[in-house]
């Protein structure tokens, strides 16, 4: 069979530890086998980060925005231990939220969805949409250390000459501080993505904050959401869609009692802590699929989860592992699909779909990852390593492109 062929290269940002093995283990059976694979490649393995000066992950960034569509392995984000274990030069920041920032993106998670795994939540029939506000909050927030007694201030010096400042707390003693910010251009754009997903993929839109309590912070972003609805109503009436803000947490109480089916849109935090428990009453994180989205039609595709480091570790001692790597092949099927679509390559879409189609038929055949075996129901699970879980994928996906 003659390989599928690309015409415009991928954006393709290999990552760290348990996924980095299993990012090769799936170009090498279920990509490059069947597709004449043309990439842009970028190591964001800590050690290369390390070595750039973390320069390398805002090229990545930039060739996305050149190429349209890129594909990450999971990569770390480095605490204080990791400063140790990697010897790293300083604690570099998330590579997802240098990345996010320079695309001005909006990340959209959603569950992988099996007959044979029943969510938790026993009332949710469809799969729930996290839209994760991909730019600021706590994730560009700046902090401070209060040793004793004293005032801490918020303060603008506007370049008019306007001054503004306030008391955000008389310390008596130690304590801590912390200062974060959003713009007005980066919270319009994530209102557009999340309306224009919506009404792309016909489904409601939820939008929840805590405007009650943060009365200017929040409450603009509900603002600027009630001004761009405006541009988007009448599509939504035409569609039959709706869209619905309420507060942080009567959203969730009304998302565990609703039957999903939606896109839930929250602030960066929100969205990051969500999106977890989301997948996990799904079933399994790795079972998360991940999308961020620019306002000029870019799109990175990565799995939703971590480095799967405890994996890793028993990876190095030359013990056999059973890691899912669900997500990761579906962020290599939905950035092949978009490039197909972008560039008109029918064949390249078709290759997509049908990977999906042979995952599940793998699992659909009780042929499972550890993980996933003690949630299947309706089938008799077979616990396969994770190189035997690819090899099932890839004879089921040689079928259906024969």
């Amino acid at each position: 069979m003659d390989k599928i062929k690309m015409t415009v290269p991928l954006v393709e940002m290999d990552g760290d530890e348990m996924t980095r093995i299993l990012w090769k283990m799936i170009k090498d059976e279920l990509i490059l086998p069947f597709v004449d694979l043309k990439t842009e490649y970028y190591d964001l393995g800590l050690p290369k980060r390390d070595e750039t000066g973390d320069r390398i992950t805002i090229e990545a960034a930039l060739a996305c925005k050149k190429y349209g569509v890129g594909v990450k392995c999971a990569t770390i984000t480095p605490n204080a231990q990791r400063m140790t274990e990697y010897k790293l030069h300083q604690m570099w920041k998330s590579p997802n939220g240098t990345i996010r920032s320079i695309l001005d993106g909006t990340v959209f998670r959603a569950p992988i969805t099996l007959p044979s795994i029943h969510p938790v939540v026993k009332n949710w029939e469809k799969p729930i949409t996290l839209a994760r506000h991909a730019y600021g909050d706590v994730y560009k927030s700046v902090e401070m250390r209060i040793g004793g007694p004293g005032t801490a201030k918020l303060v603008f010096d506007g370049e008019d000459g306007s001054h503004d400042e306030v008391v955000i707390q008389e310390f008596t003693g130690a304590g801590v501080v912390q200062g974060m910010h959003n713009t007005d251009k980066s919270i319009r754009s994530f209102a557009h993505a999340c309306f224009q997903f919506a009404a792309d993929t016909r489904q409601d839109l939820w939008f929840s904050t805590k405007d009650t309590i943060s009365k200017t912070y929040d409450a603009r972003f509900r603002e600027i959401f009630d001004e761009v609805f405006e541009q988007y109503k009448a599509r939504f009436e035409e569609l039959g869609i709706t869209y619905f803000y309420t507060l942080i947490d009567d959203a969730v109480a009304r998302v565990i009692r609703s039957k999903g089916g939606f896109i839930w849109a929250c602030k960066n935090y929100d969205g990051d802590v969500m999106s977890d428990m989301v997948s996990t009453a799904f079933g399994s994180l790795a079972m998360m699929t991940s999308v961020l989205v620019s306002p000029d039609g870019n799109y990175e595709y990565e799995a939703a989860h971590g480095t799967v480091t405890r994996h890793y570790y028993r990876y190095l001692q030359g013990e056999e592992t059973s890691t899912n790597p669900m997500a990761t092949i579906f962020a290599w099927s939905g950035a092949l699909r978009q490039r197909g679509q972008k560039d008109g390559l029918k064949d390249l879409v078709r290759f997509a779909d049908s990977l999906e189609a042979a995952c599940f038929d793998t699992l659909g055949e009780g042929i499972a990852t550890k993980d996933l075996v003690p949630l299947m129901e309706g089938v008799t699970p077979q616990p396969v390593n994770s190189a035997r879980f690819i090899a099932a994928i890839r004879e089921r996906l040689e079928k259906r492109l024969a």
